[in-house]
Formats: structure tokens, C-alpha cells, sequence
């Protein structure tokens, strides 16, 4: 084990990110309490599939379990407070703290909370997204009802698309992937609404403050302040959100894949820009990366854009760890978190608050930019 915790956003280093299911957060925390290396990860597996962890790192000491457990029973106890409001932000970041807890009280599991989060009074769509892997098996995958609210309260979203292809491109169905692809390309944003769960989440660690024993005796990088507590909890919890699979795209809008099929070829472009400007890096690495393979004239402007967004991640990765153990950052970062904005707006903003530039040095290599060591 390392001796200093490291918390390390996605690495942007290859195009492809799957539909991601819940991840236990008392192993994450574990590793990151632990001093292991704390990582956002795209599983192999869809949602239906993929299984969390089966249990915490070992070797833990007595006093970084105690305060381990500490930690999971802060995030047990805003469950059960944070349940008791009615607003649909608050509700869906008490669905998002429930997801790794089983045997909960019923009413108090991430089920039922996200059902409240998505019948409440002006509850949007990341309410509904945030259910579609509440299924029974792989074929009930999506969830029918939040799929269907999305298809039709959330059309011009291109990851509500980019799902029904993913689920085409699992059934083997030619016809529909290509319609899918059509639908998103005409879509207006690209939106996996990870900055939404993250306010619901982040409003919800507001409501409670941590206890001293989260925090007693940390060392090493470890969490030493209340809103270093809560900024840990929000960014484990958060991270298995679910976001599309992007891998039927990437593989749709390949050079040879458009040269079997030319009417794609503008599809794919055209989405490949929505997804730059989208929410988040992973769909901006893949927009990148289609419009490289679709247009090699502007492959100069695109490395040089590819390596900007792993500079902006690396070091983003780089102030949240910093956050830990710097409270005015971690308070900074939290009020920020709690505006609901997209992924990668967070990241630049976050970026430019603590005046780090936003375009990589000139000096740095794809691969040292890219890399996602602090």
C-alpha cells in the first residue's frame, strides 16, 4: 500500500466508457483510506452484469477501520435524514448514498428513494436516468419506464440515443443501431447527467455535518476536515453512475466501419461535435477521437484538444485530492458541485478558480498529459 491517499478522476486515455453500475463505496473508501490508488473505472460489463467489489482491502489498521466505518455510518445517517425532504435534488442524492447499503429499511433504499426523486413535483430527467438500471435481469436492461420518460422528455438529449444503440447493438440489430445513431446525431446536447446526481448529492452532505471520529488521527493525505469528509463521500458515491456505452458508437463511426456505410459518415460527425461540447470528458475524448478517424485534416486541432482534456483531467484529479486536506478548497469545490452543472463544466471551473490553465503545457507529451498520476 502507498502511505498517501490519492483520489484520480477517469484517466482520459481510451474513447470507450460503459453503462456503470452500482460500486460498493465503503471498498472504494477503503482503498483511498487504505493510501491505494482511488480511480474512476469503466467496468467490462454492462449494467445488469457487473458486480461491486466482494469486499474492503485488507490490511487496514484499527484506527483507519474505525474510521472507515465512521464514514460509511455519515453516509448511512444523511440516507436517512436526507429521505425525510420532498425536493426531487435532495431525494435523488439520498438514492445515490443508498446504493452500496443492502437489507435497508424499506423506504430508505435506493430504490424507493429514486422512485420518490422522480414522481416529485418538478423532478427532471436525471431523476429517471438514475433508474435505468433498476432492473430484475439482463433483458429487463433498461429500465422500461425510465426509458420510455426519457425517449419522450428528454429527445433531444444524444446519451438517451446512444443507450438505444447500445441495446441494439446487443441484440445484433443492424436496422435499429443505425436509427439510433440518426436520432442522435440530431439531438441538440449530449448530457449523461452525472452533474445533476453530484448537486443531489452534493446538497445532500450539506445536511449533516461529519463527526470527529471520520476524521480523528487521519493522515497520509487522508480526509482531516469535515468538508474534505463530505467531498470524499460525494465523489465515491458518485462514482458509479451510469452513462452510456459508448463502444457500439466508436465502433459504428470507424473509418472502415463508414466506408461499408457512407450515409453514416455525417451522422457521426455531427455527433462527434455534440459530444465535444457535451457534459462529460469521456464523451468529449470520443468525439474527439471519431472526428480524428473521420477527419484526418484536422487531426493537428483534435491532438491538441485530446491533450488539453487529459491535462484538465489529471489535474482536476490532482485539486480534488488536494481538497482532502485543504478545507477552503473542499468548500470551494462543494458549493460548485451543488449549481448542477455538467461534469466537465465542474473540471474547467474548478481549473480556473485555483488558476490552473486550462490548455496543457507546451512542453508536456500526449503521454505524460494523459497520465493519471498526480
Amino acid at each position: 500500500m502507498h502511505s498517501s491517499a490519492r483520489i484520480k478522476v477517469q484517466a482520459i486515455s481510451h474513447p470507450v466508457a460503459t453503462m456503470r453500475h452500482a460500486v460498493s463505496t465503503s471498498a472504494l473508501a477503503a482503498l483511498l483510506i487504505a493510501g491505494s490508488a482511488f480511480a474512476a473505472k469503466s467496468p467490462q460489463q454492462a449494467a445488469s452484469s457487473a458486480t461491486p467489489p466482494s469486499s474492503a482491502p485488507p490490511n487496514l489498521s484499527p484506527a483507519d477501520q474505525k474510521r472507515l466505518d465512521a464514514i460509511e455510518q455519515y453516509q448511512h445517517d444523511l440516507v436517512n435524514v436526507v429521505a425525510l425532504r420532498a425536493d426531487p435534488d435532495y431525494l435523488l442524492g439520498a438514492a445515490v448514498l443508498a446504493r452500496p447499503f443492502q437489507n435497508q429499511t424499506p423506504g430508505l433504499d435506493s430504490d424507493a428513494l429514486s422512485q420518490r426523486a422522480a414522481a416529485a413535483p418538478n423532478a427532471g430527467p436525471a431523476a429517471h436516468w438514475a433508474r435505468l438500471d433498476v432492473c430484475k435481469t439482463k433483458d429487463d436492461c433498461p429500465n422500461k419506464e425510465a426509458f420510455d420518460y426519457l425517449q419522450q422528455h428528454a429527445a433531444g438529449n444524444a446519451a438517451v440515443w446512444l443507450v438505444a444503440l447500445d441495446v441494439a447493438a446487443g441484440n445484433k440489430d443492424a436496422k435499429a443501431e443505425h436509427a439510433a445513431l440518426e436520432k442522435a446525431a440530431a439531438a441538440q446536447s449530449y448530457d449523461d447527467y452525472y452533474g445533476k446526481a453530484l448537486a443531489g448529492v452534493t446538497k445532500a452532505v450539506s445536511v449533516l455535518p461529519p463527526l470527529a471520529d471520520t476524521m480523528q488521527g487521519a493522515h497520509d493525505g487522508q480526509p482531516n476536515n469535515a468538508d474534505g469528509v463530505r467531498l470524499l463521500v460525494a465523489i465515491n458515491s458518485t462514482q458509479a453512475h451510469l452513462r452510456p456505452n459508448l463502444k457500439p458508437l466508436v465502433e459504428l463511426c470507424a473509418a472502415d466501419a463508414v466506408a461499408k456505410h457512407k450515409a453514416d459518415k455525417q451522422a457521426c460527425l455531427k455527433l462527434a461535435h455534440t459530444l465535444q461540447w457535451g457534459s462529460s470528458p469521456v464523451g468529449r475524448a470520443v468525439g474527439l477521437h471519431i472526428q480524428a478517424d473521420l477527419d484526418p485534416a484536422a487531426k493537428a486541432q483534435n491532438d491538441q484538444a485530446s491533450q488539453n482534456l487529459a491535462w484538465q483531467v489529471q489535474q482536476y484529479s490532482s485539486l480534488l485530492q488536494r481538497g482532502l486536506v485543504d478545507q477552503s478548497l473542499a468548500s470551494q469545490w462543494l458549493a460548485a458541485a451543488r449549481n448542477g452543472g455538467t461534469e466537465l463544466s465542474l473540471i474547467l471551473s474548478t481549473l480556473r478558480a485555483n488558476n490552473v490553465p486550462t490548455e496543457a503545457p507546451s512542453d508536456a507529451t500526449p503521454a505524460a498529459a494523459g497520465s493519471s498520476s498526480p
